[in-house]
């Protein structure tokens, strides 16, 4: 053995880590420009949906079998506690108007996160929540199967 030989296998370890250690949107880079609009615009038929208090717009963009869920943690239930909620449950709440928001004050994002064939990740956010998505695509429509939210906290009042 050379002196150089611990040497190259630092630099074999190195190669592999940077492999391994590529960027979060290294994924979303590789997704096609048609299906990038077509999820993101699913996600922004969600979003600005419920910001509007559009009912029909954010059953478009929801699978009728939508799990939609949120970590609560230990409750008096559950040890690993959920909220859960369907898409009518979801429908009704934003024909209720419980995000209607003016639209100067809206501030969100849609982001096409990964695609593998007919299904794919997305993230959304606002100032309130973040859903993470799993999409399905049916026929050549993309579709909200599961959404997994954080609710933000609230800001503190001055």
């Amino acid at each position: 053995m050379t002196a150089y030989a611990p040497l190259r296998h630092l630099a074999a370890v190195a190669v592999l880590a940077a492999a391994f250690a590529a960027p979060a949107d290294a994924a979303s880079a590789g997704i096609d420009p048609a299906t990038r609009a077509a999820i993101e615009a699913t996600c922004f038929d969600y979003l600005d949906g419920q910001l509007e208090g559009d009912p029909a717009r954010v059953a478009r963009s929801l699978h009728p079998d939508l799990a939609k869920r949120r970590v609560l943690g230990a409750t008096a239930d559950e040890t690993l506690g959920l909220r859960r909620m369907s898409k009518d449950e979801l429908v009704e709440l934003t024909r209720q108007g419980a995000l209607k928001t003016p639209k100067a004050q809206w501030n969100r994002s849609c982001a096409a996160l990964d695609v593998a064939g007919n299904v794919a990740v997305a993230r959304a956010e606002t100032p309130w929540f973040v859903d993470f998505f799993h999409l399905g695509k049916f026929g050549e429509r993309w579709v909200i199967v599961n959404a997994l939210w954080y609710a933000k906290p609230k800001p503190v009042e001055p």
